[in-house]
């Protein structure tokens, strides 16, 4: 229940759960409390994005969606702490990362709150490339809540005012934008989530074009069909 509590914490108060960030309390135990639930919520969604190509893809999507959050905070917060403490940080490395799993922390919650919705469509409509596109834009408005949440906190926590050097928030900006970019093309790599109609079950896919094509290909086989 500790962990929950703690998530509990950055959803109804932001304001002291990072007032605790700033002042370093309780740091290891909100990073492990912020990776179980994550991990947990992201594992549910994935079973439920995994079932509609059969028990093997689901399996495997509980294990893959929350890897694929966990690994493009692994990649790219390296970038940030460094970058951020050249131009003038204080912050230790455990608050980066906290912070940097308050994001995913929150992604993880409203995925886990759209899961009745996913679940309704996938045994509604029977269409893979609506339901890959539904998925897009879930995963992508929760993507920008979660990356808008952690760039107001990290500037509240790491002091951002109007004498901040305007490069430290420009590396900021170019961060987050780098994250996005990072993320959507490690799920590219780590595909298949959904798996694929008369496709027998791959572990992994062949790497070849990349997501965004993916999605234009799913937007135009909606709109005009094959």
């Amino acid at each position: 229940m500790e962990h929950f509590s703690t998530l509990i914490l950055l959803l109804r108060d932001r304001t002291t759960f990072l007032e605790e960030v700033r002042q370093g309390k309780r740091i290891e135990s909100k990073i492990l409390s912020l990776l179980g639930v994550s991990a947990l919520f992201f594992a549910v969604y994935g079973a439920i994005i995994g079932s509609s190509s059969g028990w093997q893809q689901l399996l495997v999507s509980m294990v893959k969606l929350p890897a694929l959050y966990l690994l493009t905070l692994l990649i790219c917060l390296p970038t940030l702490y460094f970058f951020d403490i050249l131009f003038g940080s204080k912050a230790d490395f455990r608050q980066y990362a906290v912070l940097s799993l308050t994001t995913i922390a929150v992604i993880s919650v409203l995925l886990f709150s759209f899961a009745p919705v996913t679940l309704f469509f996938l045994v509604s409509i029977r269409s893979y490339h609506f339901f890959l596109l539904l998925n897009v834009a879930i995963f992508g408005l929760t993507g920008f809540i979660g990356v808008r949440l952690f760039y107001s906190g990290i500037r509240s926590v790491m002091d951002f005012t109007a004498d901040t050097p305007k490069i430290r928030n420009r590396l900021l900006l170019f961060w987050l934008v780098l994250y996005g970019l990072v993320g959507s093309q490690l799920g590219w790599t780590l595909r298949p989530f959904f798996g694929s109609p008369g496709q027998p079950f791959e572990l992994f896919r062949e790497v070849e074009g990349n997501f965004y094509a993916q999605v234009i290909t799913s937007i135009f086989t909606l709109l005009f069909g094959n």
